[in-house]
Formats: structure tokens, C-alpha cells, sequence
């Protein structure tokens, strides 16, 4: 597939810069965007971007000479090799974007909230693309660097896109929503998470209405109606409301959890009811499965296209993705975390036992939960009290933060339970905690590394 043409030369006036280079070279056409030399495809723009440890003006030559790049986009002087000079590559690369969003006219669905973003994602894509041919944001890759490198995957073929679109302060869904201008907006839900910049719920809200800035009068906002907030929230466009509650315009009834089989429930529009089974681990996962339902309606799909889409959907990794190791069961949900996500967590490991019998504990392994500002202690004790009253049978807590998780569970009434300050020191008594037949729930956020003991948990036998 091939991008829009954009030649050298429309690229360096797009991005207010100057090209340096042969001049045989201004007409010719980029094929591909890249900001890793490693990725970088022949007759392709690499961005040469400076990060905390690389810098990518670094490799520049490599990008051209070995890899076949056409030109470079730079911030400073690139001897030997084409380049357009900018004062700041990362707003070029984004300026880039919105213009060559606009060069598309399909229907751009954008996903923003602050849990279940990538899951909600993944299950839109696998509905639209029963009908479109769909583009998606490739794993979780939703940042000021993310957002611009997926819209620029955009090809003449593509007759849709789904775009994660994720925030930790405010002016950031601004500066992405100027990129991605929506034509549909999921809202999956306002909960604790960055609330160090965004001070609380309502900050969280804020933040993530700056989207609405740049969405046109007939835009759509698919909301959460079961969310405190987002329930009576008024956009200022039409309003598509999703839920478990009466209220909403798509529902789910009669929801069952399956355990590791997946969830069922019916999913249910004005004129139609529709039994759906999500292949996927905990309840919680009907809400993305229902803001999938939502969209895949408001741009005409059947009901036997939404199911189908939804039959399709497999876990990203690191996000409830459910394993058995030959010893344990590890639900893997380890790619990041806050109050509602490990919540919800937590809930759907005590819901094991009734579905699977007596063959070993419940365990959590938690971690830190990053970014909560002044409640943070607070939040982590209320995940240690939902422990014990899930009464799952064995917790560890890995972390500073974690040592409130801990103790509140204990406080609670919880039995078994286990501390280290670092996760190192806890993969050295993996076998003393995790036996034969257990189901392991490991959760915390990214930064917390927990990825590794994932790792170490599938060597055990």
C-alpha cells in the first residue's frame, strides 16, 4: 500500500522548514515515516528525534546510506546526507500529521479515558474491519511521537482508523486532537490515574475534553453512562451512551462470567438484541466490547458484523492476557495500572473459584501504581481492603507504594500476605508463594518492571 504523495519539498513547507540537499531530490515522493533507523523503509523520511538516552540525529547516516531513507528531518546541521532543518523535529513530525490527516476523508474513530483505551481499540478495529479496511494504533503506541507516526500509516486503501489517543497532562489531548481531528470520540472512562498534573477526577475530565476542540459540529462522543462523571456529561455534540445501566443507548444484559472461557451477555441496541460471547478474561471487558458496539453501529454495521468482530478479539499482551503454564494459571495484566484497572483486577481473580473449583489459591502479586499525587497512599490502601473482602488467598506487594497495599489488606482481615520493597528480592521466593495450580494475577504499573516476574513465573515447574 502507498502513502498520499507527499513530496521533499511539500514536507519541508509543511513543516515551516528548510531543505539541504540535491535539488533532483525536491520532487521525489516519501513512501514511509520513521523515527527508528532500524524501521526505517527505502524512499522513506526519518525523523531524527533526540530522546533522554539517544539521540536520533545520531543515525542519521546510517538511516539513508544502510537503510535507504530518501531524506532526513532534523533540528541541526546532517553532513553528507539530505535533510529538511526544523527547530523542533517532534512538533515538524506532528505538524506533518495533521496535514496528512486531512488528506483523508474516512471515518476516524479516537479513543481516550483513562482505563481499558487499548482494549477498547483493539475491539473497534476487529468490528470495523468486518466491513472497512481499518487502520489501528499498533500496540499501545498513543503518545506526542505515537499519535503522529500512526495517522502517517495511513494509506490510499484504508477505509478507516482507530487512534488510542493517551494524556498525562493538560494541552496534550489538545495538541493530539489537532492531529487526529475525530470524527467519533470513545470515552472509556474518568478514573485515578495522573492525577499528580491533573489534580483529580474533574482535572482527569478536563484534560480529556480538549479532544471536542477539534471535532466538527456532526461528530459523534461515545461515552461510558455508567461513568460517575461521564453519565451527565454534555459535550456539546451528539451523545452515543453505553453501559450496563437502563439510561443507556447501547447495553449489556445479562452478563455471566465464563472465567477463563470469557464473558457472555447480550448487548442490546433500540431495535435489536444481540448474544455476544468476548473471548476474554474478567467482566469488566463488556464496556470495550460495548463502545465497539456503539461505533460499529453508528457507522452501519449489523448486529451479526459487531459479534463477529467481537468473536475475533485476542488480549494485548500485558492486559489480561490469560496463560496456562502447565503449573500455574497467569493472568498477565501487567502493562500498567491504576485504582479502577487493578481494581477491576482484583475482582475478576476472586471470581475464579466459583468458576474453577478448589484447585489451588487466588494470588495477586501487586505492585505500585505511579502518578496519584497527594492520594496516592490512600488509593493503594483501598486496592489492600478490596484484597481481603475479595478474600483472594495469598497477596504480594512489591514496591513503596505497594507496602500501603499490604498493610491495609492485613488490617482487613487478609491471612496470607508477603512484602518486599524490591521485585528482585521477590523472584528469589517464587516457589515458596506460588505452588502447582494456582491462579496468579500479576498487576502494577509499567515502570514497576513487572514484566519479569511474569517471566519467572512461566519457568516454574
Amino acid at each position: 500500500m502507498k502513502m498520499k504523495s507527499l513530496s521533499v519539498d511539500k514536507i519541508a513547507e509543511v513543516v515551516g522548514g528548510k531543505y539541504i540537499g540535491p535539488r533532483g531530490l525536491k520532487n521525489d515522493k516519501i513512501s514511509s515515516v520513521s523515527i527508528d533507523s532500524r524501521e526505517v523503509e527505502p524512499g522513506g523520511l526519518f525523523v531524527c528525534v533526540k530522546g533522554a538516552r539517544v539521540d536520533g540525529h545520531d543515525f542519521a547516516i546510517r538511516a539513508v546510506e544502510e537503510r535507504g531513507a530518501l531524506v532526513c528531518l532534523a533540528e541541526r546541521e546532517l553532513k553528507t546526507v539530505p535533510y529538511i532543518r526544523v527547530a523542533d523535529t517532534k512538533k515538524a513530525l506532528q505538524d506533518l500529521a495533521a496535514y496528512y490527516r486531512r488528506l483523508f476523508r474516512i471515518p476516524v474513530v479516537g479513543i481516550v479515558g483513562s482505563v481499558g483505551k487499548t482494549t477498547a481499540k483493539e475491539l473497534t478495529a476487529r468490528v470495523l474491519s468486518r466491513r472497512f479496511l481499518t487502520l489501528k494504533t499498533p500496540e499501545n503506541l498513543n503518545n506526542e511521537l505515537g499519535v503522529p507516526l500512526t495517522v502517517l500509516r495511513l494509506r490510499e486503501e484504508h477505509e478507516a482508523a482507530v487512534v488510542e489517543m493517551g494524556i498525562s497532562d493538560f494541552g496534550e489531548m489538545r495538541r493530539l486532537a489537532r492531529i487526529v481531528r475525530p470524527d467519533i470520540v470513545v470515552f472509556t472512562s474518568i478514573g485515578y490515574c495522573h492525577l499528580e498534573k491533573l489534580g483529580d477526577l474533574q482535572g482527569v475530565l478536563r484534560a480529556k475534553s480538549e479532544v471536542f476542540e477539534f471535532m466538527e459540529p456532526d461528530s459523534v462522543a461515545v461515552l461510558n453512562g455508567d461513568d460517575e462523571l461521564l453519565r451527565s456529561f454534555d459535550p456539546g455534540t451528539r451523545v452515543v451512551r453505553y453501559g450496563a445501566g437502563p439510561w443507556n443507548d447501547v447495553r449489556a444484559e445479562n452478563v455471566e462470567n465464563l472465567g477463563f472461557n470469557g464473558v457472555s451477555c447480550d448487548i442490546c441496541f433500540d431495535d435489536e438484541r444481540v448474544f455476544t460471547l468476548i473471548p476474554a478474561f474478567g467482566s469488566h471487558i463488556v464496556y470495550g466490547a460495548l463502545a465497539a458496539a456503539a461505533v460499529g453501529r453508528i457507522l452501519g454495521d449489523s448486529g451479526e458484523e459487531i459479534l463477529r468482530g467481537i468473536a475475533d478479539y485476542r488480549p494485548v499482551g500485558g492486559r489480561a492476557s490469560v496463560t496456562d503454564t502447565g503449573y500455574i494459571t497467569l493472568i498477565d495484566d501487567c502493562y500498567n495500572a491504576n485504582p479502577n484497572s487493578m481494581a477491576a483486577a482484583i475482582r475478576s481473580l476472586s471470581s475464579i473459584r466459583a468458576l474453577s473449583g478448589d484447585h489451588g489459591k487466588r494470588v495477586a502479586i501487586l505492585g505500585d501504581m505511579k502518578e496519584l499525587g497527594a492520594d496516592s497512599a490512600h488509593l493503594h490502601r483501598l486496592m489492600g481492603k478490596l484484597a481481603a473482602e475479595c478474600k483472594i488467598d495469598s497477596l504480594v506487594c512489591c514496591g513503596e507504594e505497594a507496602k500501603n497495599i499490604y498493610d491495609a489488606y492485613l488490617a482487613a482481615g487478609g491471612e496470607k500476605a508477603r512484602y518486599y520493597l524490591r521485585r528482585e528480592d521477590f523472584t528469589e521466593d517464587l516457589n515458596v508463594t506460588v505452588g502447582r495450580g494456582d491462579v496468579v494475577l500479576v498487576k502494577a504499573s509499567h515502570s514497576m518492571g513487572f514484566e519479569e516476574i511474569v517471566s519467572e513465573l512461566k519457568r516454574l515447574r
